[in-house]
């Protein structure tokens, strides 16, 4: 391949002084949160991860793998904050290149949260196979999305479960919503109170978070939503959520509510609240639940689309051995309960 060139960076401080990926992973050109420089940056600079930034570029475009990792073993450069994971590609032939060039640094590259409706998973498989890598494929998580398909938040909610529609008649007038497009430093303190005290596990990364919610406000992309008992509008909030809009989609991040304030639905409340705020006001196309096949998203979408795991090996690389004979006795004995 003429001219090509292949980089991996530790420090994204190099990416972001060539111009040229910069503008490619800035938000002028990549439209959801997880696949720009900036969301790379607050992963590594707030969760602790150690990035290995793989770029080869050639005449035929260029082809970003996030990847992160040492000893070895290479994995995506995400955690439980990103909704999915893919390459960032200008042309298929540079990231066959940079597959073949990964054979040299490290024997097992695995990725997790792949979609397949962009083609990213295909795009990878066919890529390490050709380099000659094992590709071992499986299926490791749901993401929940709501195609809004141009109806209106009435004709949405009309389609919505019974026992739904019964509990937002109910509850909608004992509780206030407010959505607000920009951060809002008071309100981002009610939300971390309310997750606090909230069912959710502990925090993952609470500076992380708030960096994105600050950068994301600054943008126009944040609709940071709180909800309070109507009759106690001044008094604290009861439920938050954290969605933002962009691309014609919107992602749905975070939600808790208070466990005292269950009886009143202030959750459910507040999502049909943000639902027609992203359907009346924004306009989307799409809504994404993010990954976790919950039984309450399934009251709010209609569609389910699968987040692939790729593990790619090595073959004849010692140190795979003992993994691809693990995987090899694992399917024979699920061939055995099949049969």
């Amino acid at each position: 391949m003429a001219s090509l060139q292949i980089d991996y960076h530790s420090d994204l401080k190099e990416v972001q002084s060539d111009e040229a990926l910069a503008r490619l992973l800035s938000d002028a050109q990549q439209h959801a949160p997880f696949d720009r420089l900036a969301w790379w940056q607050g992963l590594v600079e707030h969760c602790g991860i150690l990035p290995v930034l793989a770029v080869a570029k050639s005449a035929d475009g260029v082809a970003i793998l996030p990847l992160c990792g040492h000893r070895g073993q290479l994995s995506a450069l995400a955690n439980w904050y990103t909704f999915r994971f893919r390459p960032i590609l200008s042309g298929e032939a540079p990231l066959q290149a940079l597959a073949r060039d990964l054979a040299r640094r490290t024997h097992r590259v695995t990725l997790h949260g792949l979609p397949e409706e962009d083609g990213s998973m295909s795009t990878l498989t066919r890529a390490f196979k050709a380099a000659g890598w094992l590709v071992r494929r499986e299926v490791c998580d749901t993401n929940r999305v709501l195609p809004v398909m141009e109806r209106s938040f009435e004709d949405y909610l009309a389609g919505r479960p019974g026992k739904l529609r019964t509990t937002l008649k109910r509850k909608s007038g004992k509780v206030t919503t407010r959505v607000f497009s920009r951060f809002d430093a008071e309100a981002w303190k009610q939300y971390e109170a309310i997750y606090s005290e909230s069912w959710k596990p502990e925090e993952g990364s609470p500076a992380f978070l708030r960096t994105f919610a600050e950068a994301e406000g600054t943008a126009g992309r944040l609709r940071l939503a709180l909800a309070h008992a109507a009759d106690a509008p001044e008094g604290p909030a009861i439920a938050a959520q954290m969605w933002t809009v962009e691309g014609g989609t919107a992602f749905i991040h975070k939600l808790a509510h208070r466990e005292a304030a269950k009886p009143l639905s202030p959750g459910s409340v507040l999502t049909a609240a943000l639902m027609r705020h992203v359907i009346e006001i924004d306009r989307v196309d799409l809504v994404d639940f993010g990954t976790g096949d919950d039984a309450y998203k399934q009251d709010w979408m209609e569609t389910q689309r699968p987040r692939y795991r790729l593990d790619m090996f090595r073959p004849f690389d010692a140190r795979n051995w003992a993994s691809l004979a693990g995987i090899g006795l694992r399917s024979l004995a699920a061939s055995a309960k099949r049969g």
